[in-house]
């Protein structure tokens, strides 16, 4: 699944703007101006949006009005900076930027832009104005952050009051954090300075990235256009895309947020960082001083992060769990390249004890679905793949004499859709796995070719929301065929392909980069019953609570995802009837997780960390937002004590004496690595679950033959009799 946390030109980043000014034209020796080479490239990309892309839609007027709207919500999402009058202004730009693109005339886009720049320095200004008088926190007034759905501000006299909340609960948010009114002072009025800073290095790329990059997100979430510059760090992010801290990060209002957390990464190993923390500041080695990034372009947060392997970086954290008001925390980690082997699938087994009968469940933990490529291409026979490892751990689980298994693809963001695709084949005999529908309307079939199963037996796979892409593939073959129950939350709903094209090779033949590169959708999955893993996702046999996270991430999350669709079913045939078995695991589900303390405290926690995420109002008065923070630090405490009943001595605390001999920095990563140990005994609530489903599966089955050839392929012979 190609990420996107690179577009960090989009400016999502940068907060501000709006007192009123000239909309400033193009005689303005201080504006922006577009080259010949963007307007070209922008004529390039149409062509290629409008002849290549999946559900290609016309450069028209209704796509023109698509455009401008999205463009201003890239500039101003939180219309915090254009007032009413400003947009009425362009509104003639709504309808024509069609024609802008295809005239190679982008004036108009750039005026935008342009007002944009001027109205997001005055607005800081008029912030960084604000702290020299203070503010007064026993007044019983509130802010609404949440402005995603707001109207425009009728006027300036509007846009100072939206402002003057902001910077309140900006001074507030530090006065909870314990700094004195100097120091909160001082570091808001650095911060505002930082952001026109930032504002005053914006150039004609920047610019026209992000216009051209709202035509290429009108037509889907995973298209995108990269500018010269940008296809430049993109490249080096996807080379270095395994190295750092293993998290992949977004833009969020002036947040920078952990999209995704890398199997196998520092970030993962810390069990410290999770999706949905805001990252708020970043300091270099073991005791540098932590820098504030709040406002932060996305590109320069990443390059403070990322740095050379086994050097350290520390992050200063607003955990998700908390809400914005959260007592911050810091973590510390050390850079290093995340490779094959740390992502490579690993087994364990858990024995399930119930009615004095122990059965021993399998599990594989496959975090991607890899591929040593190099290696292959180089003729290596023992190259690393997904499908070969778990090939040969299924055989190590099978001489353990295990009685059933489960396939952990809890956030496997997918991978090789060629190894998807062969580790299909281990689980049925053969046949189709997955059906790609090209742009040109033409299907193609993936096929597992291979005879025979390596384990035939009683089977689960376990998903979440962060199962995306290949990983549904799987998950989705896996249930057509009847071959195993999927349980957990529905996935990621990624079932679309994309691709990568190079602009400069279709200009004038010159050497230096100047159009730029287009990833753009050319394909789309579809299961083997002919309905697509788009925008749904796999919904699950067996459904887990919602992790939470369905607002913030998912396919469902973007405004102009592509619809559901559905095309013929392959030709194949279930191997077995599982369905029948559904309502009676429920059943004894519903019974055991009723009584289950870990159970509980799961779903309080969920209900804690969904009343913080949907809070969009705060109150602006200190002994109100204070006695708010109390209760909820109250409520996290009340969670750790709970968790340390179930999970046994864990301390949610490290200990740690100060006449160690260890250095604070060294101290803090003793720390951690306590934690870790800390962390690896607690107890995995919904795989502990899972194993006592497969474990009653496993039960039903022995107890009547006649079920059991129902449900397992060959007619209920053992998994070892087919190897």
């Amino acid at each position: 699944m190609i990420k996107r946390f690179l577009l960090a030109t989009l400016l999502l980043a940068l907060t501000g703007v709006a007192a009123h000014a000239d909309v400033p034209t193009k005689s303005d020796s201080l504006t922006l101006k577009p080259t010949t080479a963007e307007a070209q490239a922008a004529a390039l990309s149409a062509r290629f949006l409008t002849r290549f892309q999946y559900d290609a839609k016309p450069l028209d007027d209704a796509m023109s009005e698509k455009i401008f709207d999205t463009y201003l919500k890239d500039l101003d999402g939180d219309k915090l900076y254009f007032t009413q009058a400003d947009i009425k202004h362009f509104d003639s730009l709504r309808d024509s930027l069609d024609d802008a693109i295809w005239n190679q005339d982008l004036s108009g886009p750039f005026a935008i832009f342009n007002l944009y720049v001027q109205r997001a320095t005055q607005r800081l200004q008029y912030a960084r104005s604000l702290l020299k008088k203070g503010f007064d926190f026993s007044k019983k007034e509130s802010y609404d952050f949440d402005r995603d759905k707001a109207k425009w501000a009728p006027n300036e006299q509007a846009l100072d009051s939206i402002w003057r909340k902001r910077v309140k609960n900006d001074w507030l948010r530090l006065k909870l954090a314990g700094k004195d009114d100097a120091d909160i002072r001082k570091t808001l009025d650095k911060r505002y300075k930082n952001y026109i800073d930032r504002i005053d290095q914006l150039d004609s790329q920047d610019a026209f990235q992000t216009f051209l990059n709202a035509y290429a997100e009108t037509t889907d979430p995973h298209t995108d256009y990269f500018g010269p510059r940008a296809a430049q760090n993109f490249d080096i992010a996807m080379k270095l895309s395994l190295e750092g801290i293993g998290a992949v990060l977004q833009a969020s209002d002036e947040y920078t947020m952990v999209r995704e957390v890398v199997p196998g990464g520092p970030a993962a190993k810390s069990d410290k960082v999770h999706v949905g923390d805001r990252i708020v500041g970043v300091g270099q080695g073991k005791d540098g001083p932590i820098q504030d990034v709040i406002g932060w372009r996305l590109d320069d947060v990443v390059s403070k992060i990322r740095g050379k392997k086994n050097t350290t970086v520390r992050l200063e954290i607003i955990p998700s769990k908390t809400g914005l008001d959260g007592k911050h925390e810091i973590v510390t980690l050390v850079r290093n390249k995340v490779t094959i082997q740390e992502q490579a699938a690993k087994k364990k087994i858990i024995q399930v004890k119930d009615d004095g009968v122990t059965r021993r469940i399998g599990v594989i933990e496959l975090p991607s679905f890899y591929e040593d490529f190099g290696a292959r291409r180089d003729g290596d026979p023992n190259y690393k793949s997904a499908s070969r490892d778990v090939a040969k751990l299924l055989k190590e689980l099978k001489k353990d004499k295990v009685d059933g298994v489960i396939v952990d693809l809890r956030n496997n963001g997918g991978g090789s859709l060629t190894e998807a695709t062969a580790m299909t084949g281990l689980f049925i005999n053969k046949g189709p796995v997955v059906q790609v529908r090209s742009s040109n309307g033409s299907v193609e079939e993936q096929t597992d070719d291979q005879p025979g199963m390596v384990w035939s037996g009683p089977l689960a796979v376990l998903v979440n929301r962060g199962t995306a892409s290949a990983s549904e593939i799987f998950a989705a073959a896996i249930q057509d065929y009847g071959r195993g129950l999927v349980i957990g939350e529905p996935t990621f709903g990624k079932g679309t392909v994309q691709n990568l094209v190079n602009l400069d090779r279709f200009g004038d033949g010159e050497k230096k980069p100047k159009y730029g590169e287009l990833k753009m959708t050319i394909a789309k999955f579809f299961r083997i019953n002919g309905g697509s893993t788009q925008l749904r996702g796999v919904t699950p046999d067996i459904a887990y609570p919602k992790n939470g996270n369905e607002k913030l991430f998912g396919e469902s999350t973007y405004d102009n995802a592509l619809p559901w669709t559905d095309i013929q079913p392959a030709k194949y045939k279930p191997v077995a009837n599982l369905k029948m078995l559904v309502p009676i695991l429920e059943h004894k589900h519903a019974q055991r997780i009723a009584k289950l303390p870990a159970w509980k405290l799961m779903l309080d926690e969920l209900a804690e960390f969904r009343k913080n995420r949907d809070k969009t109002t705060v109150s602006l008065n200190y002994d109100t937002r204070l006695a708010e923070r109390k209760h909820v630090e109250a409520v996290q405490k009340a969670f750790r004590k709970r968790h340390k009943a179930i999970n046994g001595d864990t301390s949610d605390t490290m200990e740690v004496t100060l006449d160690d001999g260890l250095t604070p920095g060294e101290r803090s990563i003793k720390d951690q690595i306590k934690q870790e140990k800390e962390a690896d005994k607690a107890t995995d609530v919904m795989l502990d679950e899972t194993a006592h489903i497969v474990a009653d599966e496993v039960g039903l089955i022995q107890a009547d033959t006649k079920l059991a050839a129902e449900v397992l392929p060959y007619h209920g012979k053992s998994a070892s009799a087919t190897d």
